[in-house]
């Protein structure tokens, strides 16, 4: 199904049969589209009536047929079946579909099908959510019309209507949204590719291969900026057709953005170098976010004045769970980095402080090693309170390089209770984990916001 615009989109689905498989925050908005546009949808979950609660009446009260429990994806009876973000897209019941020739796709193909004005797109295993936050704000600053969404957490397709030729769309997509998408984005971003999600993915080279998905598809009138400190990310300038800009904390590069031997940044089209700020004077923390700001600024270079990239840099104050200054109590900063859901999160948030932290860790084992944390703990952290079904492999890294106190708990309301027995006047509290959320919580800004009551709360 070869779509050109949002109205042709709703002429192909009228009078017939949607299923939406996965009714999640991003999938619901998109099943009242279908509906509004003539589809008869059928809404597929695992979960119960009683789990979904409300949200199962209000669908049905639409007119959604539910399709509900262990059995939901036995009978996909029909012609256009969207799978949510979280689905692998090669399940045995959706390929059995592609065999009688029916489209299987999801919300964000659909949205590149249909958007008529330029996307930016920002991937990778860290840092892609600020990345694509910054990229909106700059472009945003310098007085375009911007829609941001994707694995931020809003979908897109349902706002499409409302978009024109002059806007601009920026999203962030995750390996799972990557994973078999045969779309790039107009300017696309690759933050760096480091081990992820291995419990959902095949292997590690299924992973790299989603991500390079986001550059695969371009044209020659495109652009690709890549890390070129991140080898496995600058490997993909193999496979880009267009235009490619690198951005480098550690080196000078022939086109892209880099930190410069006296500490600026410079942007350079190969000709010339200019500067756009001192690093420190960014207004958030951390070499992650030099880093950030690298790959933001060669996204958006010839787009946004340098004037406004640098006002930018110094007065945006950051992403809710990322390296965030929940409060300072007796002397002791909290931070809450609860979307450090992988050890080179952990490790680049870590890096960003002057000092040792006590460190809050631990969660779901997404089957990610933990080694590289090890060394790098025992430089940086003073105590490591740890919790959670990674607590093991973790205290393990450390214990490799490092003899520093170690608490164990089981939850995280004595995680905090204990950081506070532990901290005196200057100390540093970092909740960080290393480790998915979904041992405790339902997402990563669940566990955050928990942790960011229970700080409040002292």
């Amino acid at each position: 199904m070869v779509i050109v615009t949002i109205e042709k989109f709703y002429k192909e689905i009228a009078g017939k049969t949607v299923a939406v498989c996965g009714i999640g925050k991003n999938n619901t908005p998109v099943v009242f589209q279908l509906l509004q546009h003539g589809a008869n949808v059928v809404a597929c979950d695992k979960r119960t009536r009683e789990e979904l609660g409300d949200v199962a009446d209000k669908l049905e009260n639409s007119g959604v047929t539910l399709q509900l429990g262990e059995s939901y994806l036995s009978q996909l009876d029909a012609d256009i079946i969207l799978r949510t973000p979280g689905m692998k897209p090669y399940l045995p019941e959706f390929e059995a579909a592609r065999a009688q020739g029916k489209t299987v796709t999801s919300e964000m193909e659909l949205f590149f099908d249909c958007c008529p004005a330029p996307i930016y797109s920002v991937t990778g295993s860290d840092g892609k959510t600020t990345t694509t936050t910054i990229v909106a704000g700059l472009l945003e600053a310098a007085g375009k019309t911007v829609h941001l969404g994707g694995n931020i957490g809003r979908p897109l397709l349902p706002i499409v209507e409302g978009i024109t030729a002059q806007h601009v769309a920026v999203s962030e997509l995750s390996s799972f949204q990557l994973t078999r998408m045969e779309q790039s984005p107009h300017v696309a971003v690759i933050t760096n590719v480091a081990p992820n999600h291995l419990d959902w993915h095949t292997d590690m080279q299924e992973y790299i291969d989603a991500k390079k998905n986001l550059v695969r598809y371009q044209t020659e009138n495109d652009r690709a900026v890549l890390n070129a400190d991140n080898a496995q990310t600058a490997a993909f300038a193999n496979d880009c057709k267009g235009e490619v800009w690198w951005f480098s904390r550690l080196h000078k590069v022939e086109r892209g953005t880099y930190l410069g031997d006296d500490g600026i940044l410079y942007a350079t089209d190969g000709c010339s170098a200019t500067p756009i700020l001192p690093a420190n004077e960014i207004n958030l923390p951390g070499t992650h976010n030099i880093e950030n700001y690298l790959a933001a600024f060669a996204a958006v270079w010839g787009e946004v004045p340098v004037d406004v990239m640098a006002h930018y840099a110094r007065t945006f104050g950051g992403v809710p769970h990322r390296c965030e200054l929940v409060r300072t109590l007796n002397g002791v900063k909290w931070y809450n980095d609860s979307i450090g859901s992988s050890p080179s999160r952990t490790i680049a948030g870590l890096k960003a402080f002057d000092r040792k932290v006590i460190l809050i860790a631990g969660g779901y084992d997404k089957h990610i090693p933990y080694e590289p944390l090890g060394p790098i703990a025992a430089k940086t952290v003073k105590t490591a309170i740890l919790l959670g079904a990674t607590a093991n492999a973790i205290e393990a890294a450390i214990r490799a390089n490092s003899d520093l106190p170690i608490i164990r708990v089981d939850n995280m309301e004595k995680a905090v209770n204990a950081a506070k027995e532990t901290a005196k006047e200057g100390d540093i509290v970092f909740l960080s984990p290393a480790s998915a959320s979904f041992d405790m919580y339902k997402n990563f800004e669940e566990r955050g916001n928990h942790f960011k009551e229970l700080v409040n709360a002292l």
